[in-house]
């Protein structure tokens, strides 16, 4: 990061300390997890780290849910904790051991908050299914109930990504809904039939003031893996096409971690594809690619079959909605979920009386603090996250 942008942020966060002193801890809090998550760098984040708590990684252990035993893992900051909160990934095959996820975690316990991870079985597969939704409500219930991790019996929620809309769902339901502090949805959905669409097509509804981008190739990969099995290939090929669908999935994961893996990686499925029958080499021609256009369209006649329309998996479609106030944070020009579903929830939910607050950002790309924007921007997100740690 250029030396110019990196002392602009510093700026902008010691006039966020000065101007609000009488709320300066929650401040100080959001600031110094603003420049860690953001891997400032220089002077700055050694700054921030310095003045960060010292984390414990716990060995995994296991949640029971309805759906059977789930893996989680704490980070718990030394010191104090003011609230513990569930954190949960989303579409990836790593779960809990994700970079990014384990690096929020770290970054989120710091700041004096007792973070449980724990992934969807199904999303670690690439199943978008309402039985992740029973998951997360019936892990809220977990926690809620430990007396050492919720003393007032209430936990905070953060969903990334399709957790993140499906985490506003589960915190609406009645058997959790006075056990939620808040519950944040980080780069999450409003309607998941209106993101399947968009992601095939390009389509999503225009709001004011919000510019929408062609979708991501990673999603409409993803909904091919799901359709696989409806009639898009013979049933003989539906194993092989999944297989190297897995492998281009787990190559883009592996951009984040080691780019020597996973260029390896993306050739393996290039050379895979190549033993493939037909149609199923034409489909997975297209997922190495990255031929949105060609793919996205050929998956639209049978996107009915996802089973996306579940109550479970839409909060705009929910029959209960969360009692604690819900945060929506959006990366503003964000290709897997566009922004305009955390504008169109908020609306929603605030017409039917619950306390919302909605950000997007310029700082964020899908789920992840990442890109260079003005001063204002970085006051308006460490103002978000002030707000949140508060609860």
């Amino acid at each position: 990061m250029s030396s110019p942008r990196r002392w602009r942020i510093l700026a902008a966060v010691l006039l966020i300390v000065a101007v609000v002193a009488y709320l300066a801890v929650p401040y100080v809090r959001a600031a110094s997890l603003f420049v860690r998550a953001a891997h400032l760098g220089g002077r700055v984040e050694q700054f921030a780290t310095a003045h960060a708590r010292a984390v414990t990684i716990m060995p995994p252990h296991m949640v029971g849910t309805r759906r059977g035993d789930v893996p989680a893992q704490f980070y718990v900051p030394e010191g104090d904790v003011s609230r513990s909160v569930l954190l949960i990934p989303g579409i990836h095959s790593m779960g809990i051991r994700e970079p990014r996820l384990t690096a929020l975690a770290t970054d989120l316990a710091g700041s004096g908050v007792r973070v449980m991870t724990l992934a969807l079985p199904d999303l670690q597969r690439y199943q978008i299914t309402p039985q992740s939704t029973d998951v997360i409500e019936d892990a809220i219930d977990w926690m809620a109930r430990q007396l050492d991790l919720a003393p007032d019996g209430r936990i905070g929620v953060i969903g990334i990504s399709f957790a993140g809309g499906m985490s506003v769902v589960a915190a609406g339901r009645r058997s959790v809904r006075d056990k939620v502090a808040y519950v944040l949805s980080f780069g999450g959905h409003a309607d998941m039939p209106r993101v399947m669409r968009y992601l095939a097509t390009g389509n999503e509804v225009q709001v004011p003031g919000v510019v929408n981008q062609p979708p991501h190739d990673y999603g409409v990969a993803v909904i091919l893996y799901g359709l696989a099995d409806q009639g898009i290939v013979p049933a003989d090929q539906v194993g092989p096409l999944r297989k190297g669908i897995e492998t281009f999935l787990l190559a883009s994961q592996l951009t984040l971690v080691d780019m020597h893996q996973a260029n390896d990686t993306f050739e393996k499925a290039r050379v895979y594809a190549k033993t493939l029958p037909e149609p199923a080499a034409t489909y997975m021609t297209y997922v190495n690619d990255r031929n949105v256009k060609k793919l996205g369209p050929a998956l639209v006649p049978y996107l009915g079959a996802l089973g996306a329309d579940s109550p479970s998996l839409s909060a705009d479609r929910s029959t209960s909605l969360p009692a604690a106030p819900v945060f929506l944070l959006h990366g503003s020009g964000d290709t897997v979920i566009p922004a305009a579903e955390s504008v169109i929830l908020g609306d929603y939910l605030r017409t039917h009386g619950v306390d919302v607050h909605v950000l997007l950002s310029d700082l964020i790309t899908h789920a992840e603090i990442d890109r260079a924007a003005a001063a204002s921007e970085t006051v308006k997100l460490v103002s978000f996250w002030a707000d949140l740690l508060e609860k």
